[in-house]
């Protein structure tokens, strides 16, 4: 990812010197893209509306590239604007690019801004909009033979069929999709899918394999620079290293979730220390990121064990700055739970 930083720069640098509206378009979207990678939500964010600001749908059409760039910067916005913790803001760049992809007609254009509004309704918890979203997307992709779209749509699906209850069947999806991903050479989305998988061992109440599966997917984040996952990768680790103590105690099978509420006081302080170590570093990566919905997620689960440890005060006065920070997006899954959770520990 530095040595695509690098030539990113290098682009925006010759963009500049031509000034050519379509130059500046790609220069700055490939750079925005980039930098959501490395975990730069801030610069990915600017430089993603530096790319729309050149674009023109009515003349930049008309160049044969492999996706529209318009739609691209879009949905690429939508998803960084959900992660800095602007929900709303997501959804509404999410349907302009999923509009502008129907009015173009071009197939592989939609393709991405579906998968990406299905992404944006997932995190709101709203999942027949998503089961919508990916049903059409599937069939695009099918149809105009998209390998790497429907690989990387399986693994989203399966975990779907994870939420539904379908564990086996679900876990079966996601492997076969990592598997075709991976296949294909692609690398960038690796540990977020990872940590989808992490994720769904938990819900089955295999955490050891989870755990396995974070290992690696901490590896990939090392290897390749992609952090834009990253802070969930600790996140995911701490709830799975509480349940898997918790297991081994007999007081936990199969939990459909992780949370360290349903543990009890009983869990070892060893694996307490651990658990709280990886969200602390979670929260660390988050706020380096200024990822806000990425931390809230993470001050929730730290909230959740200081809740049991009786450190209640603490765990509500942490929770209520990053929950008093949002100002939309109360409609989402993550602050309807995180007000519930402020509720209780009050």
């Amino acid at each position: 990812m530095q040595t695509a930083r690098e030539l990113a720069e290098r682009l925006i640098h010759l963009a500049q010197s031509t000034q050519d509206p379509i130059h500046l378009v790609w220069a700055y979207d490939a750079l925005g893209v980039v930098w959501w990678s490395l975990g730069g939500c801030v610069l990915a964010r600017k430089y993603l509306e530096q790319s729309l600001a050149h674009y023109d749908p009515q003349k930049h059409r008309t160049y044969g590239f492999a996706y529209d760039p318009g739609v691209n910067g879009l949905y690429m916005l939508a998803i960084v604007l959900e992660q800095l913790g602007y929900p709303a803001q997501a959804l509404q760049k999410g349907q302009e690019a999923l509009a502008l992809a129907r009015e173009l007609t071009h197939p592989l254009s939609l393709v991405l801004a579906l998968g990406a509004a299905a992404q944006i309704h997932r995190r709101r918890g709203e999942q027949q909009t998503v089961q919508a979203l990916e049903e059409e997307r599937s069939a695009i992709a099918l149809e105009q033979g998209f390998t790497q779209d429907l690989a990387l749509g399986n693994v989203r699906q399966g975990w779907d069929l994870v939420e539904k209850g379908q564990h086996e069947q679900g876990l079966e999806q996601i492997g076969q999709g990592l598997a075709a991903v991976r296949g294909g050479g692609t690398e960038l989305n690796r540990p977020h899918f990872l940590a989808l998988l992490a994720e769904a061992y938990g819900k089955v109440g295999q955490p050891e394999e989870g755990l396995k599966v974070l290992a690696e997917a901490l590896a990939t984040v090392n290897n390749t620079e992609v952090r834009f996952y990253e802070a969930e990768l600790y996140r995911l680790k701490g709830e799975l290293t509480l349940q898997l103590e918790a297991r081994g105690l007999g007081l936990e099978t199969g939990s459909p979730s992780p949370q360290a509420s349903r543990l009890k006081p009983h869990v070892s302080s060893g694996a307490e220390q651990e658990a709280e170590a990886c969200f602390h570093k979670a929260i660390e990566v988050a706020r380096q990121q200024q990822a806000k919905s990425l931390e809230l997620r993470a001050v929730m689960s730290l909230s959740w064990l200081w809740q049991q440890q009786g450190k209640r005060a603490e765990a509500r006065q942490m929770l209520a700055e990053i929950y008093g920070w949002f100002t939309e997006g109360f409609d989402t899954k993550d602050l309807q739970e995180a007000k519930a959770l402020l509720e209780e520990l009050a």
